[in-house]
């Protein structure tokens, strides 16, 4: 292993040469507190960046031990130190050195959600930070002098103010970890609790903007308040910090299993509040407002989705025969109708394990949700395939055990079926259950029941690894996330947009990689898609996300990914324009 030295005397030498000359610096360098590891570099100042390790031993980070004990504590701390590196970078770094990407140093860390990823490693004995750099020139050529400020001054001093304890806010460190502790233990309880999902008093729901995440402030940032029936207080292995006691007990609003309708009047909260539902499947940094906003892991948010592709889906248990004779037991479609799709994003969630389902009627296909009396009159059954969700909510849950969170405003016939209906009112919760099932009593409803065959266990798929192209001219695999909603995979685009619990692009790199993971090692032709997704989730445990890298080799910086649910992965198989499946047979 070469020292700083050798280091600042290859850059001297190639000082003015072809931006190529570069490629002299790979390797390792010790430094007095910390290794510095050039894995890569960029093939010209144009190119992605370089990619740098920087790893400092535990007993010169001296990150406290408590605060990576267990693996939800050492997500947080990584998470943490990856922020506050990127402060650093921010406050201590040159922007500009020349062309391109030129002076350019990021790492890649979060927003407000909380994710396992590759940025940042936390072990017993070391923490290593994964960087990218823009290594400088002026056109083509070396800036050796400005490479050297870069990594032999501007990079110690990254890693000594963002990895040394010493020099990292510690109480904002330990509040970071026990809170990200705080939600995962309302999560592992759900379940045993009957719940779906849980909402904390005080929690700011809306956000600042359509365009912004972050929490809304003012007059208008209403702080939730539990409704009275559904209150329940939680124990938790820390102190809430913010609160005057900072007690290790939570308060809130608890939602229950089964079917829960979020009704009230428009502009009211109800939509916001399932947003911060769908959201609440990831921990979130504190302050957020939906800190202890919880829910289920296994909850999958629900829409209509014109246009999509579909292949071999089994939706006959909400839309029949279609005309001439057409099956929908093996259902195929290059542009799937708004309920074609909503079926078919229903019964794909269903088949790799979702408990959850989240919709919103703001989203949902009209004729898929509801069919009316009325119209029941005018269209004849037998003219009509849909078999409206409506119809199945109440089977869902009590067949399969899978519960529903609906915000429905326009539709009273949902209260028969529902479990519990929360009425949103000036951004509060009441719980009107009784009145709804008053209602529906009083004003009974004049539809008919159309269901003609019980809701059964959905098929399974296997899907076929051949199908799956990522080589795009010379390149055998070529993967991009262009956003957070779009991966190229080779040629062919995967449309995410209505993917809507991707919420980092970081993760969305991920998908396009464990695409490729599961072509190479869990797709034999035999595996169905939902013990394709169970091997991924096996691997992540075991392996982690650095082997997603294809270029992955021991020892090398693994790329910037942020582990993805097994329902994202799986929605973006389904929308492989490419992708062929046929069905298990029993």
């Amino acid at each position: 292993m070469a020292g700083i030295e050798n280091l600042k005397r290859t850059l001297s030498r190639i000082d003015g040469r072809g931006y190529k000359a570069y490629k002299d610096i790979e390797g390792s360098y010790e430094f007095d507190k910390f290794t510095l590891y050039i894995d890569h570099v960029q093939g010209d100042p144009f190119a992605s960046p370089s990619k740098i390790r920087v790893r400092m031993m535990q007993t010169k980070a001296e990150l406290p031990p408590i605060l990576f004990s267990n693996a939800v504590r050492r997500m947080a701390l990584e998470d943490l130190l990856a922020r506050e590196i990127k402060k650093v970078i921010l406050r201590t770094t040159q922007k500009r050195r020349g062309t391109g990407k030129s002076g350019l140093i990021t790492i890649d860390s979060g927003g407000q959600e909380v994710l396992k990823r590759t940025a940042l490693i936390i072990t017993e004995d070391w923490v290593e930070a994964r960087l990218h750099i823009g290594l400088p020139a002026r056109g083509r050529t070396v800036l050796g002098r400005q490479a050297e400020e870069m990594l032999c001054k501007e990079i110690p001093k990254i890693v000594e103010l963002g990895l040394q304890w010493q020099n990292l806010p510690q109480q904002e460190g330990e509040k970071f970890v026990e809170c990200i502790e705080n939600q995962e233990h309302i999560r592992s309880q759900l379940d045993s609790l009957g719940l779906v999902g849980f909402i904390g008093d005080g929690a700011i729901l809306p956000r600042e903007s359509g365009a912004s995440d972050r929490p809304l402030s003012g007059n208008d940032a209403v702080p939730f308040k539990s409704a009275d029936s559904l209150n329940i207080t939680l124990d938790l292995p820390n102190p809430v910090h913010g609160t005057k006691d900072k007690a290790n007990t939570i308060t809130g609003m608890g939602i229950p299993k089964g079917v829960a309708l979020i009704v009230g009047g428009g502009y009211h909260g109800k939509s916001t509040m399932l947003r911060a539902l769908e959201r609440g499947v990831y921990p979130h940094i504190p302050d957020d407002g939906r800190e202890y906003v919880v829910t289920s892991y296994d909850a999958v948010k629900i829409r209509a989705e014109d246009g999509r592709r579909v292949e071999q889906v089994d939706i006959s248990c909400f839309i029949s025969d279609l005309p001439y004779g057409r099956s929908t037991k093996a259902f195929s479609t290059d542009d799937a109708s708004g309920s074609t799709s909503q079926a078919a994003n229903i019964i794909e969630a269903l088949e790799v394990g979702a408990k959850v389902l989240l919709l919103d009627e703001d989203t949902s296909a009209t004729n898929f949700m509801v069919r009316d009396a009325r119209m029941q009159a005018l269209v004849h059954k037998e003219y009509e395939p849909i078999t409206p969700f409506l119809e199945r909510v109440r089977e869902l849950y009590e067949s399969l055990g899978v519960s529903t969170i609906l915000v429905m405003g326009g539709c009273g016939d949902y209260f028969d079926s529902a479990d519990t209906v929360i009425m949103m009112r000036n951004y509060l919760p009441q719980d009107v259950t009784s009145e709804a099932k008053k209602v529906a009593t009083t004003h009974k409803t004049l539809r008919k029941v159309e269901t003609t065959s019980p809701f059964t266990q959905t098929s399974q798929r296997i899907p076929l690894a051949e199908s799956f192209d990522p080589s795009k001219g010379k390149k055998n695999v070529k993967i991009d996330a262009k956003a957070k909603d779009l991966i190229l995979f080779g040629r062919d685009p995967i449309d995410l947009r209505y993917v809507e619990q991707l919420v980092d692009i970081s993760q969305t790199r991920a998908v396009g990689n464990t695409i490729h993971l599961a072509t190479q090692r869990f797709m034999d032709g035999k595996a169905t898609l939902s013990e394709v997704m169970e091997s991924i989730e096996n691997f992540f445990d075991e392996y982690g996300l650095d082997a997603l890298d294809p270029f992955h080799r021991k020892e090398r910086h693994p790329g910037n990914f942020a582990r993805p649910r097994k329902y994202e992965i799986a929605a973006a198989i389904n929308r492989l324009r490419t992708v062929n499946m046929r069905q298990k047979t029993s």
